[in-house]
């Protein structure tokens, strides 16, 4: 993949479960973003430990060659929460283009089941129509208040949300104008479809609206138990549902050659949330770099 075009980060997650924060609770910030730059990534996103202040957080990176990227940001528009979500990403907005990021990662958590004790492969959200009509308004509307600023919106498919499966996808790109992205993450539609052709179905299909990908790889014995358990989503990811590219069921080949057939500009984010107790970040951190230097040639 070309270099000058794509860039390689990592998220935080890995090191502290902001929606878990007692898995890694020991790991600081500090700590974890030294431990992004020696494993050899230029990026990240931003989790619950870091400073909110532009003027204190860019120091601290730019100190350790590190870029923000990203930032979550969840919406409640098919809820009926349209003011309060446009009154909060405006500020959300505002706080990641002052750190240089021109992507916005944003999942509509309306009726999200993601941080609740109910199982994940059985009890996920679907919306009316009217949610998605609600839905798709607001993201065209987020989407021009980012653009003024030159900023992109996209819409992270999640596990547990009303935007999860192909389907949900899919009615979302309908529904919403060219400049309503997508973060397209792997582990998410691997997850939801249980199909590796599946998950490349989906970059295929939309990579011109493609602003941000999210690379993880998948477990499927634990998602078995997932399914044969009856666990929530978060009891997955305790177990294992996700590790970082390469340590998966997931082949990443065709994935960054699909990227790099269509010359995606952009960053590849590696995002694999685990109990950083059984998988050490900083050991997942490298094994990965290593992983996308020898299948990416980044």
């Amino acid at each position: 993949m070309n270099k000058e075009h794509v860039k390689l980060a990592i998220a935080p997650i890995g090191w502290t479960n902001d929606d878990m924060p007692e898995l890694g609770k020991e790991n600081t910030f500090q700590q974890t973003v030294s431990e992004m730059a020696l494993a050899g990534f230029t990026g990240s996103e931003v989790g619950s430990k870091y400073p909110r202040d532009p003027a204190i957080l860019k120091p601290m990176l730019e100190i350790r060659g590190i870029e923000i990227c990203n930032a979550w940001f969840s919406t409640f528009f098919a809820s009926g929460n349209k003011a309060k979500t446009i009154g909060e990403f405006v500020n959300h907005v505002n706080f990641l283009h002052a750190m240089g990021a021109r992507v916005i990662g944003c999942s509509e958590q309306s009726k999200s089941i993601q941080g609740t004790t109910l199982p994940v492969l059985e009890q996920k959200p679907i919306f009316s129509n009217k949610e998605w009509r609600l839905t798709a308004e607001g993201y065209n509307e987020l989407a021009e208040i980012a653009a003024a600023k030159g900023m992109r919106v996209t819409l992270h498919h999640h596990m547990g949300t009303g935007i999860q499966t192909v389907e949900e996808i899919d009615r979302f790109m309908a529904l919403t104008n060219d400049n309503v992205g997508l973060l397209y993450d792997t582990g998410h539609i691997y997850y939801s479809e249980g199909s590796q052709q599946a998950m490349l179905d989906v970059l295929q299909k939309y990579l011109p609206r493609i602003f941000h990908v999210h690379l993880k790889d998948v477990r499927d014995e634990v998602v078995v138990q997932v399914r044969d358990q009856h666990l929530c989503f978060l009891d997955g990811v305790k177990k294992g549902t996700f590790t970082v590219p390469g340590d998966g069921v997931i082949d990443f080949q065709p994935v960054f050659k699909i990227l790099d057939d269509y010359g995606y500009r952009g960053w590849m984010v590696v995002e694999a949330e685990q109990d950083p107790a059984l998988a050490n970040p900083f050991e997942y951190a490298v094994k990965a770099r290593k992983y996308i230097r020898e299948h990416a040639g980044l």
